[in-house]
């Protein structure tokens, strides 16, 4: 069971820097943060030195200041532990504990997170800056939670420091026990790496064309994510131990971290931090991108994590460093908007980042609520309106979860491996995208579900439909999960790649896609990527099927030719050019009450489509909420009795019209809607039928 945010009421707050300001403005940035309707506060994530100034001395003055102010004015308060950033007397006196690239330059104090996890000296002392901390506000009445270091992992995911290769050697001789399973494990005898003692065994480094052995490679990450965890683990076992009624958590998604195994392990719930507008430097490829709107993906995945969930940094304005990452203003409704979009997807709990803009700094372009000037804007203004709006909503939000029907599927293994591995690493991240993008057009709402050892057939059967897009790396254990999903009824669609890999990363000797092929009932006769110099066949569909008369579609990037095996094997398209013209592209296979799709390449917004088409998936609200495709429709589900609340958010810079064919309440007004409703851009409506189950 996943691990969750349980609150009884929605919390909104920010994230404040006293250490930043004159403490002249503490009292009124407090009254000001309630006069909004905040309610709780992050504070000291990057404050070691302030808390530590020389090694050994602890000072606690300027933070209880802080705190017993925020209580008075009835703020809670979450603290950071400040490991993200160690103090300069630390890495002048213990240079060991900074990281190293892989080309072995060490790095320099400046910046942040430009630690390693693994140095003894770290580990010690970090140990005991959070526990000082945990004795002297542990029983705080104004504390109610800790954030364990900020973003593990963010700014460099991999590390090669001398301590690094040091644990990673204890690491696999775990693992493997001997030399000779670890050489099995890695290939090692291609190329004669085979190692024949423990010392000669170290992280990747550099290589004539920058191509480790793609086995070690794959270790490696499962290594590093072990250690960030190793190291979070440090931490919240002795907040566990000294302040054991305060909750904890961590913030984050980034790479090389298995953030499921972390928050099942050592956090009470797991924290995003959202920040749509990257959309605008990294928006979706392709014609019609989501833009901010793609941002609801990540919060799936973090929703995978925690089905309720933290939301410990919501932007609220343009963000930049001074020398990266420079943003455009959210436009007016936006800030609003994207806080809707956190909070319908699953966050329990919000702060903005931050309360104002920092003055000095790297991050004086990434921008707070509130400007240099410190004056009222109107970003203020919309957090004002949602924290007025969550006085009504913030019950029902709470007391409702997330409902969908479909989930695309992902696993760790794939994604460590296919960030070398061209071969299905890229085809992963296209046919992720369009999918979600054809199931965001068409408000069908999709969660994420991540693969793990406690994943059970209990949590696949949540859905009526799976898709794996380019499972290379396939266990036996996970295929008979599926094989017993189908069964019971379940519906998967696989695309090429599938199932080829073993949890090493060596190629099966035998059919494709490996452990699935008789659930797919077919095997892979012959196979080609499509290179620049190629084009790319289409797809004709069997019999008069619509889809040949819709869009003309593509089977991109790679390209299965495939063999039925099985009587229950249908042919549902062909390949349309190229050498294996009129092969099976796309086979449908029934096993037990359900059915099995194996796409031969890689998916693109029109096979989707088709698919979607092909498989009968509708939105959940189809009979009766007509809408749009510029809006995003989120369903919540009611836990405390029966009736579901749909949730539209318009990202559009235009009106949109909503048609509802019954009686709805408008949970934000309290009256009843019927007919053409206009949504005003980056608008959102809160929609639940009069009566549920009856025509109006």
């Amino acid at each position: 069971m996943a691990k969750s945010l349980n609150l009884n009421r929605f919390e909104l707050g920010v994230c404040y820097y006293p250490e930043q300001w004159p403490e002249t403005m503490w009292a009124d940035d407090f009254r000001r943060m309630r006069e909004v309707g905040f309610s709780v506060i992050r504070i000291a994530e990057f404050a070691w030195t302030v808390f530590e100034p020389q090694e050994g001395t602890f000072s606690f003055d300027l933070f209880d200041r802080a705190i017993d102010l925020a209580h008075q004015h009835g703020l809670q308060v979450i603290l950071g532990t400040p490991t993200a950033t160690p103090p300069a007397w630390l890495t002048t006196k213990y240079p060991e504990v900074l990281n190293v690239t892989q080309a072995g330059v060490q790095y320099r104090h400046g910046e942040r997170r430009h630690y390693n996890y693994n140095a003894p000296i770290y580990r010690e002392l970090s140990a005991r800056i959070v526990r000082r901390m945990a004795e002297h506000y542990g029983q705080h009445p104004a504390v109610i939670g800790w954030q364990i270091d900020n973003e593990l992992n963010c700014e460099t995911n991999v590390f090669y420091s001398a301590a690094d290769n040091t644990a990673f050697r204890e690491w696999v001789k775990a693992k493997y026990t001997t030399l000779d399973e670890l050489n099995k494990a890695w290939g090692t005898v291609f190329w004669n790496q085979t190692f024949t003692g423990w010392e000669q065994v170290n992280l990747t480094g550099p290589t004539p064309n920058n191509s480790p052995n793609p086995h070690q490679a794959l270790d490696e990450k499962r290594f590093i994510s072990d250690s960030a965890i190793s190291f979070a683990r440090l931490q919240s076992e002795i907040l566990r131990e000294v302040a054991p009624d305060q909750w904890q958590t961590t913030n984050g998604l980034f790479g090389h971290l298995d953030s499921h195994k972390l928050t099942e392990e050592n956090l009470d719930f797991f924290s995003y931090d959202s920040y749509p507008n990257f959309s605008t430097i990294f928006g979706d490829s392709g014609p019609d991108p989501l833009l901010d709107r793609k941002w609801s993906w990540n919060l799936s995945i973090a929703r995978s994590i925690s089905p309720k969930f933290c939301l410990m940094e919501q932007q609220s304005g343009p963000g930049g460093w001074v020398n990266r990452i420079a943003q455009p203003s959210p436009k007016p409704g936006q800030m609003r908007l994207w806080a809707y979009q956190s909070i319908g997807h699953g966050a329990d709990m919000l702060l903005f980042f931050r309360w104002r803009t920092a003055t000095f700094g790297t991050e004086i372009y990434w921008h707070g609520i509130l400007n240099y000037d410190n004056r009222p804007n109107r970003r203020l203004k919309e957090a004002a309106q949602v924290g007025k709006e969550l006085e009504v909503l913030g019950p029902v939000m709470v007391e409702t979860r997330v409902s969908a029907k479909v989930a695309i599927v992902s696993d760790y293994d794939n994604e460590w491996d296919g960030e070398l591995d061209l071969w299905h690493g890229p085809y992963t991240r296209q046919s992720v995208q369009a999918w979600f993008k054809v199931l965001q057009r068409r408000h069908i709402p999709v969660d994420s579900l991540y693969l793990g050892a406690a994943t059970t057939l209990d949590d696949l059967s949540k859905y009526e439909v799976l898709i794996y897009p380019h499972g290379a790396i396939l266990p036996e254990d996970v295929a008979n999960k599926f094989t017993d999903y189908v069964k019971k009824g379940g519906t998967i669609v696989f695309g090429c790649r599938t199932g080829y890999k073993n949890v090493n990363g060596h190629c099966r000797m035998t059919p494709m896609p490996g452990p699935v092929a008789d659930l797919c009932g077919v095997t892979v006769e012959d196979f080609t990527r499509i290179e620049n110099i190629e084009t790319a066949p289409l797809l004709k569909w069997r019999g008069n099927k619509s889809a040949n008369s819709g869009p003309t579609l593509v089977a991109e990037g790679f390209n299965d030719i495939l063999q039925t095996t099985s009587p229950e094997s249908e042919i549902l398209a062909e390949y349309a050019g190229n050498f294996y013209e009129g092969a099976p592209a796309l086979v449908r296979h029934h096993s037990g009450k359900g059915q099995t799709y194996y796409y031969g390449a890689v998916f693109n917004p029109e096979v989707a489509e088709a698919l979607v088409e092909e498989i009968g998936l509708t939105s959940p609200t189809a009979e009766w909420l007509e809408l749009p495709q510029a809006v995003e429709l989120i369903v919540r589900e009611r836990t405390q009795r029966e009736g579901e609340i749909a949730m539209v958010l318009n990202y559009s810079e235009n009106i949109q019209t909503l048609n509802l064919n019954r009686a709805a309440t408008n949970l934000l007004t309290g009256t009843t809607i019927k007919g053409k409703v206009e949504l005003a851009p980056f608008d959102v409506i809160f929609l639940e039928l009069a009566e549920p189950g009856r025509n109006s």
